[in-house]
């Protein structure tokens, strides 16, 4: 399948064999019982080896797998507040959770829902938010500043700092 003029070659054992044609380097991995793979197609002259390119294709896969099992995706976690008449125990208690959710990783969205005539009184939701936002002012930082969504909704996204 390789089809270049010349190629620069490495055998099963690691060492370079040297520039050959690619008919030779065929020839060789034939003659072994094994595969030539293409490794850079980029470099003058492209890069191929002889190896068994089932065992290689095995070897990439495993490689890929345990680089998924160290990888961490970040998510969204929310907590919302129902009202702008929330006692200070209740927002510690949210605001520990929020906590627990920035030291696993996570990002962390507080939104308060204005209730009826409540809606008059966004001073009062501005004030809430930014309470919240003091109890986790010393492992979190607002990733979005506090800005309405809709009516009747207020939010902040937070990040560990």
């Amino acid at each position: 399948m390789i089809t270049y003029e010349k190629v620069r070659l490495i055998d099963e054992n690691g060492a370079q064999v040297g520039i050959i044609s690619s008919k030779e380097a065929n020839e060789m991995a034939a003659a072994k019982s094994l595969d030539l793979v293409e490794i850079a197609p980029n470099a003058k002259p492209p890069v191929c080896k002889i190896i068994d390119y089932g065992k290689y294709r095995y070897e990439l896969q495993k490689k890929e797998k345990e680089n998924k099992k160290k990888q961490h995706t970040v998510s969204l976690k929310t907590i919302r507040i129902m009202s702008v008449n929330i006692d200070n125990h209740d927002i510690e208690i949210k605001s520990k959770k929020a906590r627990e959710f920035l030291e696993e990783g996570n990002k962390v969205k507080v939104f308060l829902q204005f209730r009826g005539r409540e809606i008059a009184h966004k001073d009062m939701g501005l004030q809430l938010l930014k309470a919240f936002f003091g109890f986790l002012e010393d492992i979190a930082k607002m990733d979005k500043n506090i800005e309405q969504e809709g009516i009747r909704r207020i939010s902040m996204i937070l990040t560990k700092k």
